[in-house]
């Protein structure tokens, strides 16, 4: 068993960024810039915004933070984001999930210019990513993909079992996951909470990527000699063993499944950190115009 080690992997991969912005900078290139919308005080939001901010010191972006409460109206949002669509000098942005329930996230979502949609939500650039055309990959899925590629884990002609059909990670992990070239090439099952034999399924898959958001949902009995495991949960549960009072835990039991695997991510340390690594490289690529022209 081979642990693949999210940690390191985005930290190489942070590295590289920072040595070609330091090469943009140095022909006298415009510093890629990131924006986010932070709305209400989440904690969850909070911690994932405050580390995008400080993962764009690190490789020498420019980041601006913009908060709001969770008071604020929906046509308020949607005007935040019209100012950062029409600012040339941001190359892209982010409104952090989850919003206050009065307003829609579709909309906000919608709102958003493609050409700077770096999370890769916008329907222009999940539509050309099921195309096979170029956009903004979903950062998630991204992170995953780049796991499998760099640790050289066969994907062609596997069987990859998809445990979550979210908008998020679920079903544009799927698309990825069978797209021609590599990593790609697999024959995908998406399994849900309404997929009946989930077990009997999992036991045929070569590749499993879990992403439920049900911790330990994947037992040891449900996974074959060999496979590969991407365990995609961070759920907050209740721990005595932390200073915190809580301990993050993923969709995988862990112990359980490692023994049986050739590869598995851990949590925290595997796909999380991928997920900030995959945003820096698709605001690179917006601050390069390399996949959309921002000129109008």
């Amino acid at each position: 068993m081979q642990l693949i080690d999210g940690k390191a992997t985005a930290a190489k991969i942070r590295e590289e960024i920072a040595q070609e912005v330091k090469k943009i900078k140095s022909a006298g290139g415009k510093t890629p810039h990131l924006a986010a919308i932070l709305v209400g005080h989440d904690g969850g939001s909070e911690t994932y915004v405050a580390n995008k901010v400080k993962a764009c010191e690190q490789v020498g972006f420019e980041s601006t933070l913009i908060r709001f409460e969770n008071d604020v109206t929906e046509e308020e949002l949607l005007k935040s984001v019209e100012k950062l669509n029409n600012d040339p000098d941001i190359d892209g942005f982010i409104v952090q999930l989850p919003l206050p329930k009065h307003i829609s996230e579709d909309k906000v979502t919608e709102a958003i210019d493609y050409r700077k949609d770096v999370d890769g939500f916008h329907p222009v650039n999940v539509g050309r990513m099921s195309l096979g055309l170029p956009g903004f990959l979903s950062a998630t899925p991204s992170g995953i993909v780049e796991l499998l590629r760099r640790y050289e884990i066969e994907t062609r002609g596997k069987h990859c079992v998809i445990l979550g059909r979210s908008n998020i990670v679920g079903k544009p992990a799927a698309t990825l996951m069978m797209r021609k070239g590599y990593p790609g090439d697999c024959t995908v099952t998406v399994c849900h909470s309404r997929t009946p034999n989930i077990k009997e399924i999992c036991l045929q898959a070569d590749i499993i990527i879990a992403a439920l958001g049900v911790p330990e949902f994947l037992k040891g009995d449900m996974v074959k000699e060999g496979a590969v495991v991407i365990d995609v949960g961070t759920t907050r549960v209740p721990s005595d063993k932390t200073k915190s009072g809580f301990k993050l835990t993923g969709d995988v039991a862990f112990d359980e499944v490692a023994p049986k695997c050739s590869y598995i991510t851990p949590v925290p340390g595997g796909v999380g950190p991928m997920t900030i690594a995959s945003l820096l490289k698709n605001t690179l690529l917006a601050g390069k115009k390399e996949v959309y022209s921002i000129e109008k």
